[in-house]
């Protein structure tokens, strides 16, 4: 089988990562300004917009090893404004916003399941 034509992705519908305590998650998800679509804090899925696609939050298996990965990146309008929310409710961002020399703004911040967000702007 040949390998998909890279012009046949169009898009990323949504990220889902797992929570191990939904409403721990959801709480700081709203914190940072995520709109929720669906589920909530006592949900087992949970989906909030994201642009034109969606962060899904799903309850992890109390019976399976709990894993981290790597990094999803999130391009926000104001880098700078985004990183004072997040103060502003009293998270805790890794670094204030950069210039990276790769052309973007950007700063990283961990959820409280340990997957590291991004907040970027092109610069």
């Amino acid at each position: 089988m040949a390998p998909a034509d890279t012009a046949d992705i169009t898009g990323l519908s949504a990220i889902t990562l797992t929570t191990r305590d939904m409403a721990r998650a959801v709480i700081f998800y709203e914190k940072l300004g995520f709109v929720l679509k669906y589920g909530g804090t006592d949900s087992a899925f949970t989906s909030f917009h994201a642009g034109s696609g969606f962060l899904n939050l799903i309850a992890a298996d109390p019976d399976l090893p709990f894993h981290g990965w790597g990094r999803v990146i999130f391009h926000v309008a104001d880098v700078d404004g985004f990183h004072a929310r997040a103060l502003d409710q009293r998270l805790t961002p890794q670094f204030p916003p950069e210039d990276a020399p790769w052309g973007e703004r950007y700063f990283h911040i961990t959820d409280p399941d340990g997957h590291e967000l991004s907040f970027a702007k092109p610069l």
